[in-house]
Parts: C-alpha cells; structure tokens; sequence
C-alpha cells in the first residue's frame, strides 16, 4: 500500500515562512515526477511547482521566487520551501508523485495525492 503524507502546514503572518514535508512509504521502487498542488476555498486545485527524479524544476508564475521545491530521493520524500507568503497563498497544499511499485504481476507506475495541509496567511 502506497501512501503519502504532507505535514508541515499551519498559520504564519505576511510575510513568514513555512516548510511543508511529504513523505512516502510503502513498498516503493522509485519515484519519477512530484509535485505540489493547492486548492483555496471556492477555488479549483492549481498546480504550483514541480520536480523531476533528476532535480529539474518547474514553478507557476505565482509562487516563482518565492517558494522552491526539492526532494529526497533515498528517503522518498518531497519539501515545498515557502518564504514571503501572502494571504493569496492561504489553501489546503496537495502532494502528488507518480510512483512506481510492485504490482500484482508486473511493476506498476501510479499517480498518488496526500489528504493535504492546512496553510493560512493571516495577520
């Protein structure tokens, strides 16, 4: 069973930083893409940064230079660096990653989300 797990969220002041975590287990044989996604209240999910399994990042025009991705590829594990945040930036943070792992017979290669964190900016 494959899961992952964000922590790292809470309340910060304009302007603070958070780090948010995302860890994950189970019997994994690698991990290509991961990313980070964010859904603010009566908004759609957006995606706002991006990782490849060689270190390549993207990011969303929004969050650029403000917030860096970056992963740990041995202890399977994803971090979101967020510095000068914004009360635009308040929303439930996603992480998702594109997993391989046994399968039944064969490897299988799955898309997978975390249940998310809570980040709220707010004075």
């Amino acid at each position: 069973q494959v899961q992952l797990v964000e922590s790292g969220g809470g309340l910060v002041q304009p302007g603070g930083s958070l780090r948010l975590s995302c860890a994950a287990s189970g019997n994994i044989l690698s991990i290509n893409r991961m990313a980070w996604y964010r859904q603010a209240p009566g908004k759609e999910r957006e995606w706002i940064a991006d990782i490849t399994s060689g270190y390549r990042t993207n990011y969303a025009d929004s969050v650029k230079g403000r917030f860096t991705i970056s992963r740990d590829n041995p202890n399977n594990a994803g971090y979101l660096q967020m510095n000068s945040l914004k009360p635009e930036d308040t929303a439930v943070y996603y992480c998702n990653a594109e997993i391989i792992h046994p399968g039944h017979t064969t490897v299988t290669t799955g898309n997978y989300w975390g249940q998310g964190t809570q980040v709220t900016v707010s004075s």
